[in-house]
Parts: structure tokens; sequence; C-alpha cells
């Protein structure tokens, strides 16, 4: 029996360069796309302030209520967070220690209707 060689195509040096970064951009990209954040989400009177003040970090984060009632904070690192609903700038209404954990999202709804949010508060 002949053995015949079978000649494989080869690629210029300088394109296999760019084969071999192109994929360790790829694989880099995949290593840092997994996520160390979280969310909260939830219903407040439209067009109130709602913040994320991390009790294990320090960090805070504010976002208008839309006009359908709804917010999200997201990309929150995780830990431990009060949030708080802010009318014309004053404190009105905060839920304790609301988890945050990587990946998903706390829903706190803050069910009050614009300017009476005090009012719920001192009732609780």
């Amino acid at each position: 029996m002949n053995k015949t060689s079978v000649r494989r195509p080869r690629l210029p040096r300088g394109a296999r360069l760019v084969v071999v970064a192109a994929l360790g951009l790829v694989a880099s990209t995949a290593a840092f796309g997994q996520s160390t954040t979280g969310s909260v989400f939830g219903h407040a009177p439209a067009g109130d302030v709602v913040a994320a003040h991390s009790t294990t970090n320090g960090n805070q984060r504010k976002v208008h209520v839309e006009a359908d009632g709804r917010y999200a904070l997201r990309s929150l690192p995780a830990g431990v967070y009060n949030v708080t609903l802010e009318e014309n700038g004053k404190a009105v209404l905060t839920h304790l220690k609301v988890p945050v954990v990587v990946g998903r999202g706390s829903k706190v709804d803050f069910d009050c209707t614009q300017g009476h949010c005090a009012k719920a508060a001192d009732r609780s």
C-alpha cells in the first residue's frame, strides 16, 4: 500500500495571530460576562424618587418613578439595602434590609398615592 500524504492548507503567520487573538478576546468576554449585581424594582407614585442605600458598602443610587408608576434600580452591587421613597426631596417611607442578590431582582412596592405616603408611614 502506498501512503499518500495529505497536505493541509496553512494560514499565513499573520492570519494565525489574528485568529489566536480573536479566540482570546472571545474567551475573556465570556469570563467577564458573569454578573455580580442585582436590582430593586416595583411601583411607587409617579414623579417621586426611589433611593437605595447600601448598609453593606455605603453606595447610594436614586431613580425617578416613571409616569406609569414603575421604577427600577439596576446594576446594584449585591448586598443589603434600605429602599426609600422621597417626595419633594424628603424621605417619607423606607423598606429596611432589602436583599439584593446576584442576577436577581427584589420587588419593593410603595403602596400609597402621591402626597399621601407620609400619612401612610405615620399609620404603620
